[in-house]
């Protein structure tokens, strides 16, 4: 039987190459493989490979960057000079990405060569040509100064930090937006080491995705080294007021004095996250896991910067339990960074990967209940998304994108996470844990420093799936097809059984009832447990069971979400009550909430589903929402803004 998946002659040369000087070998118990369909077709391989979101070409690659930087917070500008080393196999010409930079100074090996900025699109920016390499031309030098409206930059004024003492900047490069503070090959097939001196005010530190200080010095000047290979993508810089705590001998975090200790608390178990990790799929490649928590506006939960983690402040919540978090960008030192999608039209090899080592994590460390309740969550937010991109762009509800022309931002959703995770765990369900186990850790290390694209990693797949499971799993619908295969593992939670019966108790009361209030409550001793994701399972139920103003009020005066400290909570809280008439059991907690929470906290996934919740409300919680959104937009990341721009203009 043959299967409807087919790989050109190129496309298996490619897997040939990449394969070259690997001192791994597959698995020896693996069984035998699938039959692949191969057209001769020479044309696929560089079409795989090709990046639609970067000007620079496979020919002329760079390979180390060398980085002189000076932070004015005046002016909000970097001033900087980019030292690329060329590969020494390129042709006549290199190419940069580069975006809204004031290019002053180009030179080749010292010297002033022919170069132009070409092209000017909304999206890519302009194409930094530097023409008449010779075959000994080594290093170009770019000296510039970013723009203050730069996209990857957050310029956070000293009064809107925690501390109020000092400014705060942190760079957000993924997916092409480094080019807008370095000129650099924008794409993540692209990977290269590098060093850099960059110098801040005194008063505040430095830091990158590099080996890193651990306070601050006199002169303000702070040298970093990056001996890995990395993306552009990866490429971080944080500086701010901030203080740093031991978690072990290779894990730390920094944050502003106000927030370390707390954050210290919350991430206790890193080391025991990255020891488990190495358990499963082997050695940690980058030296030290730190992390940085960043000011609320962070766009992301969080950001896999190698060696340095930039993460949301609203995970430190005081329990422990949004610490998947952690995990999932831990399990980036794998997928991702380690082996990295070759274009953003593979990003679910990143995401979809993370997700399942995340889970994998988090089970080791807590145990099997606590995983099965993050992989029903996982469930429940893949299939409310579908139900919206059903309906608007079905193409994009599969694994495989074609984000040509598109930003490459679309692509970050409940598909590439959560559909390809749980691809993967079906994936794992057929094989088997021990031999997929043994595949991935196969895999991590065979394409380590590596990039990755669909049709390699499931060729790699064949081989270690017979005939029958590879039908069984219907590896193409699942990759290429749209929707979610009726095979899709279901996750059961027991630790939700309870939660839902809860929910089904409250919403069978009759509100008006004179015992509704105790009719609907759950007594202490069976809440007092309960995690951060058994309370989002309970708002959820209610929300997906049609509660009315009255469920919700009678919810809240049981369990006090509107007045609740957790973000988590209070973003599906929200997002849930806005578009009614519910206003909550305390009229000034209720706003006050709102416009605090909306004015102080810029994580996409709390803010937009609340926004647009008040958006399908009423006249007066749409003006609400307009003037909460005017107010707060400057103080919100540029790819927020952008979110929420499109959401306004297409609500109002």
């Amino acid at each position: 039987m043959k299967i409807r998946f087919s790989l050109s002659t190129a496309v298996l040369s490619a897997l040939v190459f990449t394969a070259c000087n690997q001192e791994t070998t597959a698995p020896a118990s693996a069984p035998q493989p699938a039959k692949v369909v191969v057209e001769a077709d020479t044309s696929v391989r560089a079409e795989l490979f090709e990046d639609p979101h970067s000007y620079s070409r496979e020919e002329s690659k760079v390979t180390h960057l060398n980085w002189e930087a000076a932070v004015d917070f005046d002016q909000k500008v970097i001033t900087a000079t980019a030292t690329w080393t060329l590969d020494e196999n390129h042709g006549s010409e290199v190419i940069f990405d580069v975006k809204d930079l004031a290019i002053s100074k180009v030179t080749l090996d010292g010297q002033e060569p022919i170069w132009d900025l070409e092209y000017d699109d909304e999206l890519l920016g302009s194409a930094l040509i530097v023409y008449d390499l010779g075959p000994d031309s080594k290093e170009v030098s770019i000296t510039y100064e970013t723009s203050p409206e730069a996209e990857a930059l957050q310029w956070y004024p000293a009064e809107l930090t925690q501390g109020k003492r000092q400014p705060f900047l942190f760079t957000q490069s993924q997916a092409i937006l480094a080019r807008t503070w370095v000129p650099c090959q924008d794409r993540p097939g692209v990977r290269f080491t590098y060093e850099a001196t960059v110098k801040v005010p005194k008063e505040v530190l430095a830091l990158m995705s590099a080996s890193n200080p651990t306070q601050k010095n006199d002169e303000g000047i702070y040298e970093f080294s990056m001996p890995q290979p990395i993306p552009s993508y990866l490429l971080a810089l944080g500086v701010g007021d901030l203080a740093f705590i031991p978690l072990g001998e290779r894990s730390g975090v920094y944050a502003e004095p106000e927030m370390v200790r707390n954050a210290a608390y919350e991430f206790a178990q890193t080391e025991d996250m990255i020891a488990d990790a190495e358990e499963m799929y082997g050695p940690y490649y980058w030296g030290r896991y730190d992390m940085l928590v960043l000011p609320p506006s962070f766009p992301f939960g969080g950001m896999e910067n190698p060696r340095l983690t930039f993460l949301t402040p609203t995970v430190v919540v005081g329990d422990m339990s949004l610490v998947s978090l952690i995990a999932h960008e831990l399990a980036h030192s794998w997928s991702g960074n380690l082996v990295t999608n070759a274009t953003w039209n593979d990003f679910w090899i990143n995401e979809g990967f993370t997700v399942y080592f995340e889970m994998r994590i988090m089970e080791k460390l807590y145990g099997v209940d606590f995983a099965d309740m993050l992989e029903a969550l996982s469930y429940d937010d893949l299939q409310k998304e579908l139900a919206v991109m059903l309906e608007e762009n079905v193409e994009a509800t599969s694994l495989k994108q074609d984000l040509k022309g598109e930003n490459p931002d679309d692509g970050v959703n409940a598909i590439a996470y959560d559909k390809g995770f749980h691809f993967l765990r079906l994936c794992e369900n057929t094989v088997g844990r021990e031999k997929w186990d043994e595949f991935l850790t196969y895999y991590f290390d065979k394409y380590k420093f590596k990039t990755m694209v669909t049709e390699v990693f499931l060729q790699e797949l064949a081989a270690v799936m017979t005939q029958e499971q590879w039908d069984k799993v219907g590896v193409e619908q699942w990759v290429y097809g749209t929707g979610l295969p009726v095979n899709c593992p279901f996750p059961a939670s027991n630790r939700f059984v309870v939660v839902d019966d809860a929910v089904t108790m409250l919403l069978n009361v009759d509100p008006d009832a004179a015992d509704a209030r105790s009719m609907a409550y759950l007594p202490q001793e069976t809440t007092i447990r309960w995690t951060t994701q058994e309370w989002l399972r309970y708002i959820r139920g209610l929300e997906a069971g049609g509660a009315t103003e009255g469920h919700y009020a009678l919810a809240d005066g049981n369990y006090g979400f509107s007045g609740s400290p957790n973000p988590e909570i209070v973003a599906a809280w929200y997002s849930a009550i806005l578009k009614t008439g519910f206003e909550g059991y305390d009229n000034d907690i209720y706003t006050n909430k709102v416009e605090s929470f909306l004015g102080s906290v810029g994580r996409r996934k709390f803010i937009v589903p609340m926004y647009q919740s008040m958006l399908e409300g009423d006249e007066k919680r749409q003006a609400w929402a307009k003037k909460i959104y005017m107010d707060s937009r400057a103080s919100y990341h540029p790819l927020a803004q952008g979110t929420l721009d499109a959401l306004f203009a297409e609500e109002m």
